[in-house]
């Protein structure tokens, strides 16, 4: 009996070498395969960026240009604006002077009715003004 407990452990050590041994295989396949796949994929890029007409890029690298300097802004207020929200005592501070400006703003805009009449002139120019 012994004599066979230890053949089936010897198989088993055995069956789960080859299975490392295949992985092991499956893995330099796959590398070797994502090579091939990223090699024509560079291929078809740059053919295809020779048959650019790069005098006609101008205006649009100008637009490109502008879209991924937005980009780039917006990624760097959200990551100054999470910053700032980690902070324990800034964010309350932040909202309470909101408060302050806004209450500040509508006590000298909205006080007396002649304001509000300038604040409505105001709003109907600039209405007037963008939206024809």
């Amino acid at each position: 009996m012994a004599t066979t407990e230890g053949t089936t452990e010897v198989t088993e050590a055995s069956v789960a070498w080859s299975q490392e041994a295949s992985d092991n295989t499956s893995t330099e396949a796959n590398s070797a395969d994502f090579k091939e796949r990223y090699a024509e994929v560079l291929g078809k890029v740059n053919s295809a960026l020779e048959g650019v007409d790069w005098s006609q890029m101008g205006r649009i690298g100008k637009s490109i240009g502008i879209l991924v300097a937005v980009i780039v802004a917006q990624i760097l207020i959200k990551g100054v604006l999470d910053t700032i929200n980690m902070l324990p005592l800034v964010p309350g501070l932040l909202e309470l002077l909101g408060l302050v400006v806004m209450g500040s703003w509508g006590w000298n805009n909205l006080r007396t009715s002649t304001k509000r009449e300038e604040l409505l002139g105001r709003v109907s120019k600039l209405r007037q003004e963008y939206l024809g």
